[in-house]
């Protein structure tokens, strides 16, 4: 069972309100703060090797003139997200609103997901810019034994703080599932966390799909009166979409592991909180192919004696291959991204 709680409520006008806030905060930050990476010299380095320790010769072909373009602009997203929260919780205590964002019930925990994430992924972009030698990044085991111990602090608040044991099965009810929804709710953020992670491989198309899937929930969120939930996914929105409007082609700056993880792991999040787990896969559908594309490579490659299903993974990168461009790849996944985003609304609403 879900414990219940009062909802507390804001408007329709004043999450646009607050998203429209998100959105300018982040354009008027983005002058100084990517004058900050470039003086710090927190840039992009290309990829020496694939996953498997191949070259990666594909990606250095259609990347190379991005050596050196700022990173690290996740922190630009969740900062403009946590200060528009706190400004809405100074616009109530001073008695100008009834309600805040910053609500226990349905915030804190998306909050927490996207603050943690983001260090995390900052801790992996300075190592990545910075680390010795060849290698780049933090290595795979503190990486995601950091992921699991932030979703197990997740998992314990859904089952024991708010009483979370069911999945909703669309079109059919309720399933009970007990103790199993802890491993459930770490596949479920580690998954999400690292398919987006994958997916922000060119310019605009992760953030792109972001402000898809944020808005998705947004309105899930809304139709299930989980209202400050809808509102934060709408000031997530703004955010992104005030990076994004310089990260379409050419990028000025890319969000790195800070922003990709970060925002993965709060969609997944989110999609737990309006028990959404199976709308998740339409709702992210791109991100899911992504994410099944690099496991389809590595296994044809260690199964198959070094033998490659697409010419490079992840899916974006295949395309790329495929002489493409940049842009075109981007605005096509957008379009599908966007086509199955629908299918989830109207199956989270309707089913």
């Amino acid at each position: 069972m879900i414990l219940e709680v009062p909802r507390p409520e804001i408007s329709v006008l004043a999450m646009l309100g607050y998203a429209f806030f998100a959105f300018v905060v982040g354009l008027m930050a983005t002058p100084w703060f990517v004058s900050f990476l470039r003086r710090n010299r927190l840039g992009k380095q290309l990829r020496v090797e694939t996953v498997d320790g191949k070259e990666a010769a594909i990606f250095r072909k259609y990347h190379k003139d991005k050596f050196g373009t700022p990173t690290m602009g996740g922190v630009l997203i969740w900062s403009s997200i946590l200060l528009t929260v706190l400004f809405s919780r100074v616009l109530a205590y001073a008695g100008f609103v009834e309600h805040s964002l910053l609500q226990r019930g349905e915030v804190y925990l998306p909050l927490f997901t996207l603050l943690s994430m983001g260090i995390l992924g900052v801790v992996d972009d300075y190592w990545n810019i910075f680390g010795l030698g060849k290698k780049k990044g933090l290595d795979v085991l503190p990486k995601i034994s950091t992921l699991l111990l932030i979703s197990l602090a997740g998992a314990w608040w859904f089952a024991v703080k708010l009483g979370y044991d069911q999945v909703h099965v669309p079109f059919y009810g309720d399933v009970f599932v007990g103790w199993w929804y802890v491993p459930l709710f770490l596949f479920v953020l580690v998954g999400t966390a690292n398919a987006v992670n994958v997916t922000d491989g060119l310019d605009g198309l992760a953030a792109g799909l972001l402000v898809i899937a944020f808005l998705s929930f947004g309105v899930i969120a809304f139709v299930e009166g989980k209202i400050i939930l809808s509102g934060f996914c709408i000031v997530t929105v703004g955010a992104i979409a005030a990076f994004l409007w310089h990260n379409v082609p050419p990028a000025l700056f890319f969000m790195g592991d800070t922003g990709s993880l970060a925002l993965g792991g709060t969609l997944g999040v989110i999609a737990l909180m309006t028990d959404s787990i199976l709308v998740l896969p339409l709702v992210g559908f791109v991100f899911v192919l992504e994410m099944l594309s690099v496991i389809v490579q590595l296994s044809s490659k260690k199964w198959r004696g070094g033998k490659k299903v697409f010419r490079a993974a992840p899916l974006h990168h295949h395309f790329e291959a495929l002489e493409w461009g940049e842009s075109k790849v981007t605005m096509r996944l957008w379009i599908i991204g966007a086509f199955f985003a629908f299918l989830g609304i109207l199956i989270g609403v309707f089913g």
